[in-house]
């Protein structure tokens, strides 16, 4: 998500109870300790893993997605690591960081034993170099905004300060000292996210603009190397090979890990019915079909898929709250996630998660503050398409909506388009599926009348989503503004920052806004229904940050 201010990101208080975090491997569910026992693992410790969409990018700095993120964990480290119930621990670093008493700064003692994959070693000005790549303005990374916690982040990637004077410093090669703005009870948890990793300049500087463009060019101090990736967006199989550099690599019992790009769910069922994969993602009927195999696994996520209506250019008739609220109120969200996904997933009651955050006071979930808003109503739907005719002039109208060319968004989208025409008489809807990375492109750059996207959770707090529709904000793909909604978000990570209850009041009138107006149109809360052979053990998934973690997966036949 991106955020235009350090303050909006202070006073997070939910990360310790990341509810959604989950352990999958065979059955319904499983648990596993992070400390792995080696004598589990028995045959061929090959992992054969099939992912729904091609991987845009492998840039510490540049990656913005889910499936990036989590090749990015599981190839590289920071200084922390979250285990197998989401808490952060040392990884590069030695012990937890030693803070002082304003809570400002935090002095770490690195590993001596860590190591690039080319053997070169894992030293201090690693991570000051990783991240000030990140914040400077020039590389123009999405998630420089993380970095205004860091003292001068904000003015550093606004270009008003020097990178030298990011709040990061290196104290000798294995002594590192960080400087935060204003103290952050989070803040151990982001020192485990991708965007946090130490960079090798080095490699960096000699690789130039072909940098991480294949798995050949960059260096990795993670579990595992990038292998045999041939490009961002395009390439359909790449792998995961254990890292016999890494400082703990006893405790990685995998070999490898192949990865495989298949967005049809038949064929992902048939690969894996085949024993060509271990683990698919099904969704509707096939997730159903499944549902009491040993073998099916549910994982829920902090993730929201929604709608949004571009609104970019002052004559777009998405300005019409009439109209975006006539295309939401037609679609029938139970209906979508029981016949069409039947993976897990739940009907969206506003854009932030279910089971992710909880009140300041009676641990009430943050999802049922406002459930009355995404109701299904077609009466109210079609008195809103109604209005919006006589305020826009028209008797007709066509819209065409772009979302990825997976199976479980085909599916998605056909039903959405065919509950809006169904609906709304003189709609015309068409569907256009593209490539992950050229969703997210067009997404970006405006190139949609309405788009299918998402968020996934980089932190277990509701300003993780609220701080997307900030005006201006670059994750607003659709440019929604109101100066009443701006003025809620803004107060809960400022003047009502240190206010527990006013803040969450804040934030949850801030939602109720943004639903009473339709900026965006939630439609369901995100789970993956995995089919996982039960000879495969201890992966780790959590509910926000990066998704999986297979340092701790094995095979046992």
């Amino acid at each position: 998500m991106k955020k235009t201010n350090m303050t909006r990101l202070i006073s997070v208080m939910m990360l310790s109870t990341l509810v959604l975090a989950a352990c999958g491997g065979g059955g319904k569910t499983d648990s596993t300790d992070s400390s792995n026992d080696s004598k589990k693992a028995s045959g061929e410790q090959l992992f054969k893993l099939v992912v729904q969409q091609e991987m845009p990018s492998a840039d510490l700095s540049v990656a913005t997605n889910t499936i990036s993120f989590s090749a990015l964990n599981n190839i590289y480290e920071g200084l922390y690591r979250l285990d197998d119930k989401s808490k952060p621990q040392p990884a590069g670093a030695v012990e937890l960081a030693k803070k002082s008493d304003d809570g400002l700064t935090y002095t770490f003692k690195l590993r001596e034993d860590a190591k690039w994959s080319n053997g070169d070693p894992v030293v201090a000005s690693d991570y000051v170099y990783g991240w000030q790549r990140t914040a400077d303005p020039k590389t123009a990374a999405e998630y420089a905004y993380m970095f205004e916690l860091v003292k001068n982040g904000a003015d550093v990637s606004a270009g008003k300060k020097g990178l030298d004077e990011l709040g990061i410093k290196a104290i000798n090669d294995y002594e590192l000292e960080v400087t935060l703005e204003q103290e952050t009870p989070y803040f151990d948890y982001l020192l485990a996210f991708p965007s946090f990793f130490p960079q090798n300049k080095k490699i960096v500087e000699e690789k130039g603009k072909d940098y991480a463009t294949t798995s050949d060019a960059s260096v990795y101090n993670g579990p595992f190397t990038l292998t045999d990736f041939d490009g961002p967006g395009t390439d359909t199989e790449w792998s995961y090979t254990k890292n016999d550099q890494y400082w703990d690599k006893d405790a990685v019992q995998l070999d490898k890990i192949e990865v495989k790009v298949v967005k049809e769910a038949p064929t992902s069922l048939n690969l894996f019915q085949d024993g060509q994969a271990d683990d698919v993602i099904l969704s509707g009927e096939l997730a159903k079909q499944m549902a009491d195999d040993p073998e099916l696994v549910i994982e829920k996520d902090a993730r929201t898929s929604y709608l949004e209506f571009n609104q970019r250019d002052e004559k777009s008739p998405y300005h019409n709250a009439n109209l975006r609220k006539a295309i939401s109120y037609s679609i029938d969200r139970d209906a979508l996630v029981d016949r069409i996904l039947g993976d897990g997933s739940i009907a969206s009651t506003g854009l932030v998660p279910a089971g992710m955050s909880f009140s300041p006071e009676g641990n009430k979930d943050f999802a049922d503050e406002n459930k009355n808003v995404l109701t299904h109503d077609t009466k109210k739907a079609k008195e809103y398409w109604e209005k919006a005719k006589k305020e826009l002039g028209i008797d007709s109208f066509k819209l065409d909506i772009l979302g990825e060319d997976t199976d479980s968004t085909k599916k998605v989208l056909e039903y959405i388009q065919g509950a809006v025409k169904e609906t709304l008489d003189g709609v015309d809807v068409t569907v256009t599926n593209v490539p992950f990375a050229v969703r997210l492109d067009r997404g970006k750059n405006g190139d949609f009348e309405v788009l299918m996207g998402g968020w996934g959770a980089d932190y277990a707090d509701p300003s993780s989503f609220t701080d997307l529709f900030l005006t201006g904000g670059s994750y607003n793909r659709g440019r929604y503004s109101n100066e009443k909604y701006d003025e809620l978000v803004k107060a809960s990570g400022s003047k009502d920052a240190s206010n527990p209850e006013k803040r969450w009041t804040d934030m949850v009138d801030a939602e109720k806004l943004l639903m009473d107006d339709m900026g965006v149109s939630p439609v369901y809360q995100k789970a993956e229904a995995h089919m996982r052979s039960k000879k495969v053990k201890g992966v780790v998934a959590h509910g926000a940050g990066a998704r999986y973690d297979y340092k701790w997966t094995y095979i046992s036949e």
